[in-house]
């Protein structure tokens, strides 16, 4: 069973999807801005936020990053508009994935299993090993999903843990971005060195003393992105 949020404050958008989203696995919650949002992911065991952006009160992206300071819980943005910034802006902060509205039900229903499937399976499930992965002062643990650096706690979306997994179990080896993007998204990298760049910058940042001048996750020029063992 899993719980979703769906945050609108239109309502007529809140009743499609709903309707999209009726399913015996699923109960359905429901907020009109962002305040509300927040408040019910804090209050309540949430698996998956669907979340508009422009809302009163308190828009969708300063919502994202108030969730994103207590909870890792997937969330997909719901966007009227097309424009590469409002998307690259929703990333940055937080999204695992966003859909551009007018959407239809089938991508709406698709991009939710997605969702769903990976933290159900991969974030909330326990995995069949117990693996601390450990390179310089940063810290992965398969089981708890944590990373520590230098000992202190850093909270990181799904996708910025699965990069980070997948770069601290293959150390020193050049990923491009479109291998990047099957191994963590599983899905065909069109567009995938915006998105990949966006998640290895806000990556950076949390794990980096100096971003500019980075310990650990390097890029190769023309190449892609590895991790540096051996700091």
């Amino acid at each position: 069973m899993a719980n979703i949020l769906i945050c609108d404050d239109e309502q007529d958008i809140v009743n499609a999807l709903k309707i999209y989203l009726n399913d015996p696995d699923y109960v359905l919650f429901e907020a009109h801005n962002g305040k509300e949002a927040v408040e019910t992911v804090r209050e309540n065991e949430i698996h998956l936020v669907l979340l508009d952006i422009m809302m009163p009160l308190m828009n969708g992206i300063e919502a994202m990053s108030q969730i994103r300071g207590f909870s890792n819980v997937p969330i997909i943005l719901l966007t009227a508009k097309s424009e590469d910034a409002d998307k690259v802006l929703g990333l940055n902060v937080g999204a695992d994935d966003y859909i551009t509205k007018p959407f239809s039900p089938l991508e709406v229903c698709a991009r939710v299993k997605s969702q769903l499937r990976r933290y159900l399976s991969l974030g909330a499930g326990a995995t069949k090993t117990s693996v601390v992965l450990t390179i310089g002062g940063l810290e992965l643990d398969y089981d708890a999903r944590t990373v520590t650096l230098d000992g202190e706690n850093v909270s990181l979306t799904k996708k910025e843990f699965d990069i980070l997994k997948l770069l601290m179990e293959n150390p020193n080896r050049v990923f491009s971005p479109k291998e990047i993007y099957r191994e963590v998204w599983h899905e065909d990298p069109m567009g995938a060195d915006n998105t990949v760049a966006v998640h290895i910058r806000h990556l950076r940042e949390k794990t980096e003393i100096d971003p500019a001048d980075p310990r650990y996750i390097k890029v190769v020029f023309g190449q892609g992105y590895k991790i540096q063992k051996g700091n």
